[in-house]
């Protein structure tokens, strides 16, 4: 595994642009939930790991960065075993971020009955993964803006030893070019996936469900 970047943001604070801006400056392929919603080999993979039985080496395969769900529930874990890597926090207002959260993944997730038959082998795993680990069983408000805030705050003080960035897509370029070490790109800072769009994606199994 040779990942140089990891992700710590929660899916619904701009992953998904991210991955864009990664990509675009060379740090692509770019590890995401888009890659894993169609490929039976990641959902299982990510179960192991749910289940504790981790190979980040076969999951990171042929990919330089990693943001979204499901690297963000484990991203300590990833860092332990590639000390190198430099680690971005897609940043989002807490209560912004959960009331995009509350409206798209989690309703989706806590109604089983709903899960589309194509999609529940991946539904079955982000449970384990999001609600599981990243929100450490938390599916009340107050629960998911503790562990939220937790994640935030273990990444700050990260930051603060020079070894990670808490970028905002608003923030554009400029701080993550030079978090990286790169020269800012003459094209716009990539803007993907509203929200208005996600519940189709995630119905219809396409590959930009969950940024």
């Amino acid at each position: 595994m040779a990942l140089e970047i990891i992700g710590a943001g929660f899916g619904r604070t701009g992953t998904y642009s991210l991955k864009a801006a990664l990509e675009q400056l060379g740090f692509g392929r770019c590890h995401h939930m888009s890659e894993v919603i169609n490929d039976p080999g990641q959902i299982q993979a990510w179960s192991d790991v749910a289940e504790g039985r981790p190979d980040f080496d076969a999951i990171f395969s042929g990919f330089r960065s990693a943001v979204d769900f499901p690297v963000s529930a484990y991203w300590q874990d990833v860092l332990g075993v590639t000390p190198g890597a430099k680690v971005i926090l897609s940043h989002r207002d807490a209560e912004d971020w959960y009331g995009s959260f509350s409206q798209t993944i989690l309703p989706l997730i806590l109604d089983r009955e709903a899960w589309p038959q194509n999609l529940v082998p991946w539904f079955a795993m982000i449970e384990k993964v999001i609600i599981g680990k990243a929100l450490g069983g938390c599916t009340d408000r107050a629960g998911i803006l503790r562990a939220y805030r937790a994640n935030e705050t273990a990444a700050r003080e990260l930051e603060a030893q020079g070894k990670a960035l808490v970028f905002g897509v608003r923030d554009g370029w400029g701080p993550l070019c030079r978090f990286l070490g790169v020269e800012v790109p003459d094209a716009p800072f990539p803007k993907t996936n509203a929200r208005a769009d996600f519940f189709a994606s995630v119905k219809s199994g396409t590959k930009e469900a969950a940024e």
